[in-house]
């Protein structure tokens, strides 16, 4: 009885086993490319923001228990040897190395396209010289164009622009001279924080629903789509 008992445990674990490992094995494999910057009033852009974005993109991605992702770390080192420099391009060569070489069967590239803050809203606080100090009450919108490619072959699986808002009131001292600012408030909790979270978020649920779900969602997706080119095109003026 014992016996039969072991080995059905036995059995039992083998299975629970190999339906984990037949899981994870029809999960997508994908890795998060460095995040580029195509927007001219991204203040807060820097060095290590592209990277931050695609940590932040990685990790949404691999909360959802929907994909199986490369790490940052093994993927960087690929990255700096391959055709994929400041210009974002992907020739096919380059992206077959790096699916060989990180085990990636898609790679997930994004550019922040635009960036506005106090799209509308008001601003509290008193400046001077430069230097503003008090309160703001702001909204700010980011669009992030986002693209997959198969790097077994170099297409271009999906493309799609993702877009996100937010309102929020910071308390800050801030610098700004010559296009540069200082915001020393917590950053989270500011309309910008705010609106990089919601967008990467946005770009999870996106890349979710076409690369594994597909089906319905794709819908909501869909219609976001036409109801951005419509605006797109209405701020678009000829003369």
């Amino acid at each position: 009885m014992k016996r039969l008992l072991i080995l059905g445990s036995a059995l039992l674990l083998a299975q629970t086993i190999f339906s984990s490992s037949a899981a994870a094995a029809g999960k997508p494999v994908v890795a998060v490319a460095e995040f580029h910057n195509s927007a001219r009033s991204v203040y807060w852009w820097n060095s290590n923001v592209g990277w931050d974005l695609s940590d932040m993109l990685t990790s949404e991605l691999a909360n959802t228990g929907k994909f199986r992702v490369v790490e940052r770390a093994k993927l960087q080192h690929v990255l700096r040897e391959q055709d994929l420099g400041a210009s974002g391009r992907v020739a096919k060569s380059s992206a077959a190395r790096v699916g060989k070489l990180t085990g990636a069967r898609y790679l997930v590239m994004g550019s922040v396209a635009t960036y506005r803050e106090n799209a509308s809203g008001s601003k509290g606080g008193v400046s001077f010289g430069g230097v503003h100090v008090g309160g703001s009450k702001q909204q700010a919108y980011i669009s992030v164009d986002l693209r997959v490619v198969d790097s077994t072959t170099g297409e271009i699986l999906y493309s799609r622009t993702v877009e996100a808002r937010a309102k929020g009131k910071s308390s800050n001292v801030g610098l700004n001279r010559g296009g540069l600012r200082l915001n020393q408030s917590s950053h989270k909790k500011t309309p910008a924080g705010k609106v990089i979270r919601a967008v990467i978020m946005e770009a999870s649920d996106y890349l979710t629903c076409a690369m594994v779900d597909k089906g319905g969602c794709m819908k909501e997706f869909d219609r976001k789509e036409r109801k951005r080119r419509a605006k797109d095109k209405k701020a678009i003026h000829l003369d």
